[in-house]
């Protein structure tokens, strides 16, 4: 993870030229704030899957070395893809931030976890586990396209994705 994250409208200021040849990309701005850690950057694991958490767990299980877990859950508002036992998991082996095309449940025990989520709402059904989905894909959600190895910077302006690692 970068020592110091980047304010995300700072680096806009400063990388026009970036913003412009596509290198430099903001989310559309649709996602809730959860979690202790409000801002947090790092380099992108990305995940798909709809309506099952199961490889969602498998990738937590993994030291995070301070990555960002992007997830495609399809914009699903019928289920929640995360909970509390999967954002302490992620909290205790070393991930920066999880982005959730989906949504969360047990809320204010994500909210004491020192690691940054952002998703687009909660709900308190949970998810399927039949283990469906893919690892390390492109995945396209709020406006752009994500790929492993992209950095993610979020705070609460909103979420960036650069091709590479960016320095003030």
């Amino acid at each position: 993870m970068a020592s110091l994250p980047l304010a995300t409208a700072e680096v806009c200021d400063s990388n026009a030229g970036l913003i412009l040849n596509g290198d430099l990309r903001a989310l559309q701005p649709i996602f809730r704030i959860y979690g202790r850690r409000q801002i947090f950057a790092g380099p992108v694991v990305t995940l798909k899957i709809f309506e099952d958490n199961v490889l969602l767990r498998e990738l937590l299980e993994e030291k995070g070395h301070g990555r960002v877990l992007v997830v495609d859950g399809g914009g699903s508002t019928r289920c929640a893809i995360l909970g509390s036992n999967l954002a302490q998991l992620a909290q205790n082996n070393g991930w920066a931030g999880i982005v959730i095309d989906g949504c969360i449940r047990d809320v204010d025990e994500i909210n004491g976890c020192d690691v940054g989520i952002r998703a687009l709402n909660s709900h308190p059904m949970k998810s399927n586990k039949k283990g469906v989905g893919e690892k390390h894909v492109p995945v396209t959600f709020a406006g752009t396209r994500i790929c492993d190895g992209e950095w993610l910077y979020a705070d609460s302006d909103g979420i960036l994705l650069s091709n590479s690692e960016l320095t003030v």
